[in-house]
């Protein structure tokens, strides 16, 4: 069921429910109009007759002659009644309401309610006495309250279909903004980042809006990044494919031709087989440390064999060898080797990486490397990478691969990656991993 469906249904049995509160509340405001007049009425004749007929004796041609003017009594019958029960006449108005007048029956049953009858004593001139009984008559009331009544239901009506025509307007203004949205949204599932939503006259639509955009430029910037960097990554790695490829034939094929005619040359009877087998075997050690080197680079074993720590240190052994005067430290838990391989991989090429960009760039002399298992809320692994180089302004830090790569690979593992930097303040790399055991 649809959002513009519901709030439809809503708004519709909140109209109907106003509507009869209304009509209940005309119809009652009509039966208490209707019973105060016709009280009021039957008072009022009542006093009247007593009052006439108390100051002067009439006989019986007079107060015929006066009840019969009684007619034009709005609201009232008159009965005259004898002694024995007999009525002698019935006043009753001259012209009743037409069909079309007369209001609904299930109207007159709701107001009219019951009256009762008042009777007031008559005593003639030749002493006579009779009984006139005065009944309730309220269609004229009811007739008149009915018109009222249907004049406010009708106005009750109007009111209610304009504030019904007002809120649906204003909802399907507010839900065709949020199909606006949804349809940016879909937009934003299938990639499209370069269409933007218009700006909207409701404040907190044209916020979300503005968040959505912000979103947008996010994620195409993302993904401009994530296109850069694997076009570099696919670059470096045919750039390792060549270089590997150069060494083998270099190194391997050369020495490998070198032996196979050091080997042929020995078959003979006059090769001198101690300074052939002595190169054979000056060759082998160079191919060992070649395949070594290679291995090295492709992947450290010590980081298979030994764990994290032993192979960070292997590398700062190798990094302190080749640069003497940086000075280097490494403050880490032995527990960081019962790490899953997955991570242990991860954070070795970052480490990797950190030195090579200090190396590099930061023009420092002393780097240090923190590597913790923290206890908090969630197990987690903290890595620091601290150098008092020459450091950078904030944009800049974003348009090295080395750096992106970094934040690439630390977020693959759902961890968060920031940089701490400042001009000649050095540079300060933190990572935060989550770890699941």
């Amino acid at each position: 069921m649809s959002l513009r469906y519901q709030i439809n249904i809503r708004i519709l049995f909140s109209s109907l429910c106003i509507l009869l509160l209304g009509g209940s509340i005309a119809v009652w405001q009509a039966r208490q109009a209707v019973n105060e007049e016709i009280d009021a009425s039957v008072s009022l004749a009542a006093q009247l007759i007593r009052l006439g007929f108390s100051q002067t004796m009439f006989n019986e041609s007079d107060w015929l002659r006066r009840i019969n003017s009684l007619k034009e009594t709005r609201h009232l019958q008159f009965q005259l009644q004898t002694p024995s029960g007999q009525i002698l006449n019935v006043v009753q108005k001259e012209a009743g309401k037409s069909d079309e007048e007369r209001p609904p029956q299930w109207f007159i049953a709701l107001v009219g309610g019951k009256h009762s009858k008042t009777e007031q004593p008559i005593v003639t001139a030749d002493g006579k006495q009779f009984t006139l009984l005065i009944q309730a008559n309220p269609l004229d009331e009811i007739t008149e309250v009915w018109g009222e009544s249907v004049a406010f239901f009708i106005s009750l009506a109007v009111l209610t279909l304009l504030t019904f025509l007002a809120v649906h307007l204003a909802f399907s203004k507010a839900l065709n903004s949020i199909a606006i949205i949804v349809n940016a949204l879909e937009n934003i599932e299938k990639g499209r980042y370069l269409e933007k939503l218009p700006a909207f006259s409701t404040l907190e639509y044209d916020s979300i809006a503005k968040a959505i955009n912000h979103m947008t430029d996010q994620l195409s910037k993302s993904q401009q990044e994530n296109r850069a960097l694997t076009q570099h990554s696919l670059e470096i790695q045919e750039d390792e494919r060549q270089r590997l490829a150069q060494e083998l034939h270099d190194e391997l094929g050369q020495s490998l031709t070198a032996i196979k005619v050091m080997a042929v040359t020995a078959a003979h009877q006059k090769a001198d087989i101690q300074q052939t087998t002595e190169a054979i075997v000056s060759i082998s050690d160079h191919l060992m440390n070649v395949v070594r080197s290679m291995m090295h680079q492709l992947h450290p074993l010590v980081l298979t064999e030994l764990g994290l720590k032993a192979a960070i240190e292997d590398l700062l052994g190798h990094w302190a060898s080749r640069y003497p005067d940086l000075r280097l430290s490494l403050d880490c838990t032995d527990n960081v080797d019962e790490l899953n391989q997955k991570i242990t991989i991860q954070i070795f090429r970052v480490v990797q990486e950190c030195l090579t960009n200090i190396v590099r760039h930061a023009e420092a002399n002393q780097a240090s490397i923190k590597i913790q298992i923290e206890h908090a809320q969630e197990e987690r692994l903290r890595l620091e990478v601290r150098d008092n180089g020459q450091g950078c302004v904030g944009d800049q830090i974003k348009t090295g691969f080395g750096l992106l790569g970094m934040k690439e690979r630390i977020q693959s593992l759902g961890g968060e990656f920031n940089i701490n930097t400042q001009p000649q303040q050095g540079m300060c790399i933190v990572a935060s991993i989550p770890l699941t055991r």
